[in-house]
């Protein structure tokens, strides 16, 4: 079989390998530039590869290609590749049916990282053989390869969740869903929803999907459409014979007949949000048959994601935080509602379709003043130019936080939660989020 992989990052060169140890014909092709260090692990494994172009005559005589989540389906070579009839694929479809590991896939516009990292914590500290790819950390395909985990907890992007066709995890969660990517989805909102729900649409009645109740777009999904997956709820405000929620101060969670407690206070993890996380991941390790002691003992231990709500400093009390993970506004809502003192709010990147109305009551509540960090500021600007007291344009993450920190008075806090992609000025959200950190440190 010829397997041709579009994309030399961690998914490409992690499915290469597999692809080769199972015999296939493999050849990877980016359209850009390979780093080096992939270069090596190609050339190691005796993998054919080229870069800074596509050669047709290469990749067209594949008999399966495994695209890589960052391409979009516009791309000339991914549409020659369609009208030809040759199946598209992403790596965990590639992978899933060379591993017997069960898998838990978690998706959701925000959350999703938190929820992943905290279930993968709760597995393992009960001593599950658990491995953690998709979004995050080593490419599945590579760990399948290697073959030492009996279940996996992945966290999934809408655009893995295109490239399947038969994978099913044996427990999916969706922890929310709001207006992202949109620049992907031909700006329609419902396609991008149905895109999430790829990821219950081969479950069967042996599996389960696990969801935020409270949210709009997954409960109008459910309402329309059926998934054959036993569904297990979570919510804030509602209680529920068989699900998770919170009652008096108390997370509860009812599954399979099996009653979990704890106070919401012993919960590391702060914020309205991360309990929705927490009882998620709370909802798997329930239904892992991990001990209620084990849980108990995970919930109040977690340390939290890099780059997401993460307290940076108190440099003469201001306190300067680090959410460049957040890249939609439905994340900075987050942010600025978990705020208590006033706020400078370091904003902007490359804006996928955003609607700023969303955040007006919390940036009249919190926000004294907004630094404007992109190559186009203009729809920001637009929008809160007449809510704030003070709003500054800058072009470099240090002049951001020296403005900030000119800006702030003791008690305040600075924000970094940029509701918008990092492409125009950094590499990605993590490169962004440490140079703020670098910054803040150099103060």
């Amino acid at each position: 079989m010829r397997l041709v992989v579009l994309g030399g990052g961690e998914s490409g060169v992690g499915t290469a390998i597999l692809g080769k140890e199972k015999g296939c014909d493999v050849f990877v092709s980016d359209f850009g530039k390979i780093k080096e260090s992939y270069k090596e692990v190609l050339i190691k494994n005796g993998i054919d590869w080229e870069d800074e172009k596509h050669t047709e005559s290469l990749i067209l005589n594949a008999d399966v290609v495994m695209k890589s989540p960052g391409i979009p389906e516009k791309a000339p070579i991914v549409k020659k590749l369609v009208e030809k009839g040759i199946p598209v694929i992403s790596e965990i479809e590639f992978a899933a049916p060379f591993t017997k590991a069960i898998t838990i896939g978690i998706t959701g516009s925000n959350g999703k990282t938190t929820t992943t990292i905290l279930t993968y914590h709760l597995l393992q500290s009960a001593g599950l053989n658990v491995g953690l790819a998709g979004n995050i950390g080593k490419s599945f395909a590579e760990q399948v390869a290697e073959d030492k985990y009996d279940s996996y907890v992945l966290e999934l992007s809408s655009f893995q969740l295109d490239g399947i066709i038969n994978y099913k995890p044996h427990i999916a969660i969706i922890t929310n869903i709001s207006p992202d990517h949109l620049d992907r989805y031909d700006y329609k909102y419902e396609n991008y929803i149905d895109s999430k729900f790829r990821i219950t649409m081969n479950q069967t009645e042996e599996d389960y999907l696990i969801y935020d109740a409270d949210d709009e777009a997954i409960s109008e999904w459910l309402q329309k459409n059926k998934t054959r997956a036993k569904l297990i709820p979570f919510s804030l405000t509602k209680t529920f014979e068989e699900g998770a929620f919170i009652k008096n101060n108390t997370m509860e969670a009812i599954i399979n007949q099996e009653e979990f407690k704890m106070e919401t206070e012993s919960i590391a993890l702060e914020g309205k949000h991360n309990l929705k996380n927490a009882m998620a991941a709370t909802s798997v390790a329930k239904l892992m048959q991990i001990r209620k002691a084990t849980i108990r003992e995970s919930l109040s231990n977690f340390q939290g994601v890099e780059h997401r709500l993460e307290k940076v400093l108190k440099i003469q009390n201001v306190q300067y935080i680090n959410d460049s993970k957040a890249t939609n506004v439905n994340a900075t809502f987050f942010a600025l509602d978990s705020m208590n003192t006033p706020t400078v709010w370091i904003v902007g990147g490359v804006d996928k379709g955003n609607d700023y109305n969303e955040l007006m009551a919390l940036v009249r509540e919190k926000v004294k003043a907004i630094i404007c960090l992109g190559v186009d500021n203009k729809k920001i600007i637009d929008a809160f130019g007449n809510v704030v007291d003070m709003m500054i344009e800058v072009q470099s993450m240090r002049e951001a936080v020296i403005m900030a920190q000119r800006l702030t008075e003791k008690g305040d806090t600075v924000l970094l939660s940029p509701a918008c992609a990092s492409f125009d000025l950094f590499e990605n959200y993590e490169d962004r989020g440490r140079q703020f950190k670098d910054a803040v440190h150099n103060l």
